[in-house]
């Protein structure tokens, strides 16, 4: 079937009761991702039925009401790819902390942290920075469920110091992330959509990093300038050394970061193409292991320990915004840059971000396809990332984070301090502005 026949479907969609139907199911969805705290279940199980939901209902009413259903099967095929792209990039990353962990990789950082002596300002400081320069190689998720583990096991009790720290880690992995084309799920959309080349997500380095100092510099404030609670001497700390094979995975997750960057760069390979390359290096390095050396590190007890449930939420995230971008609802997304300033209404994409998700907002402002300039592409791509952590759930680093520290990592004990992550994103947008707008400097 022809594309003007699947926009033809699409606004019978919207215009139709049915079409209204999906998105009052994608708004009761939301509400209870939101209200997860409340309701104590866990965000991926609404978003997961919802999404799939959608898109069985729609299927139904293609066959209830005799429609061709080409146009479906392709958009289903479309998104599949899409979804596929980012959950096995997530799914290799993850898998790759997880074997870190095993190798008690972050067990030795964090006695090489507690050795020597930093009190716990400094160590907020420590991780936040080490977030915002590993986020750009590693993606933000993955950034923020390492620095979440390091933090735990620096102290898994003192809120006062771990909740500033959290939010700290999120926004750093955020912002380190929105300079990077595979730092964040959305800049990795962005990338991958070819709407920017490699080297032009770099240009967002100054309004990213000063946005998250600021921020970082406030909640600072709230952190106990004490030394932690130490297990043992700095002497015996000292001791406490990275397993055999340690060493070599981290070298192996760098190169696999490198094989998705060069794989898409140069052969036009989707990033998470050369990830599995690099799990499949991983799985042949724990043979070895094995063989060589007689350790049994299993790479499938990596896979069982990584976080599920982040990777169902964002694919039912992902099926519910394209079953709305399916029946048409986003062609009004597009409008809106045709009556505001585009500006503006990427200001207030990083504002949605944080209260829908930016992988769904960014998801939909794709879909949608305004015709926007580069400058403004760049815009919501840094505002999607940084807008998303207004709010703990608003990002991929958010939603990890919340699960690694459940019950410390919360809704509410986020929006108690986000008044700081607001005041850091407007010194970012006064930076893209001055840089991208005034100065012509991109």
């Amino acid at each position: 079937m022809t594309t003007q026949t699947v926009e033809h479907a699409t606004q019978n969609l919207v215009a139709s009761p049915f079409g209204w139907t999906l998105l009052i199911l994608f708004l009761v969805g939301y509400y209870f991702i939101a209200m997860e705290e409340k309701y104590h279940i866990d965000k991926a199980k609404p978003a997961l039925f919802m999404g799939t939901l959608m898109f069985v209902m729609t299927g139904f009413y293609y066959v209830a009401n005799g429609i061709n259903l080409t146009p479906f099967e392709e958009a289903i095929d479309h998104l599949i790819l899409e979804i596929a792209e980012i959950f096995f990039f997530l799914f290799v990353a993850m898998t790759y902390i997880e074997a870190l962990i095993e190798r008690g990789v972050f067990t030795a950082l964090r006695a090489k942290l507690i050795a020597k002596g930093y009190s716990y300002r400094e160590l907020f400081w420590i991780t936040g920075i080490l977030a915002f320069f590993i986020s750009p190689v590693a993606d933000n998720l993955t950034t923020a469920l390492i620095l979440s583990t390091v933090l735990l096991a620096i102290d898994s009790k003192n809120k006062a110091f771990l909740i500033p720290s959290a939010i700290n880690v999120v926004v750093a992995a955020n912002a380190g992330g929105a300079w990077s084309p595979f730092g964040d799920i959305t800049t990795l959309m962005v990338w991958a959509a070819e709407k920017g080349a490699f080297g032009d997500f770099l240009y967002l380095f100054p309004a990213s990093f000063m946005g998250w100092i600021v921020t970082a510099y406030l909640l600072s404030r709230y952190v106990p300038n004490l030394d932690p609670n130490k297990d043992g001497n700095p002497e015996e700390a000292e001791k406490i050394e990275i397993l055999k094979g340690g060493k070599v995975i981290i070298a192996f997750g760098a190169l696999t970061i490198a094989f998705a960057v060069i794989g898409k760069q140069f052969i036009h390979l989707p990033p998470m193409w050369g990830m599995l390359f690099g799990l499949s290096i991983l799985q042949l390095y724990m043979y070895f292991l094995k063989k060589k050396h007689k350790i049994e590190v299993s790479i499938f007890e990596s896979m069982s320990k990584i976080e599920n449930n982040t990777l169902l939420f964002f694919f039912g995230i992902l099926a519910a915004v394209g079953a709305l971008h399916f029946v048409g609802f986003l062609v009004y997304a597009a409008k809106l840059y045709e009556i505001f300033d585009p500006t503006i209404v990427n200001i207030g994409v990083g504002f949605l971000s944080a209260i829908v998700d930016n992988v769904p907002v960014m998801s939909a402002v794709l879909k949608a396809n305004p015709a926007i300039d580069h400058a403004q592409w760049m815009l919501v791509t840094m505002t999607a990332g940084i807008g998303g952590s207004l709010i703990s759930f608003g990002s991929a680093a958010g939603v990890g984070v919340m699960g690694k520290m459940q019950g410390i990592y919360t809704f509410s004990s986020h929006m108690r301090l986000s008044w700081t992550v607001l005041v850091g994103y407007v010194v970012s947008l006064a930076i893209w502005y001055f840089q991208f707008m005034i100065l012509g400097l991109y």
